[in-house]
């Protein structure tokens, strides 16, 4: 069951981080590549908890 919950406030703080990097005033090629660290991030972070790393 903690694992479910981990997975869910992962998924959440991606989210979270998404939306606030969207509403920064910053360049359409800086946002993007920001967008993609925090993915890339989030992904590996739920591979953690599913234990594939």
């Amino acid at each position: 069951m903690s694992i479910l919950i981990s997975i869910l406030i992962t998924f959440l703080v991606v989210i979270l981080v998404l939306y606030l990097v969207n509403r920064l005033p910053i360049e359409g090629r800086t946002k993007q590549l920001v967008q993609a660290i925090v993915i890339i991030i989030g992904i590996l972070s739920l591979l953690r908890y599913l234990a594939v790393f």
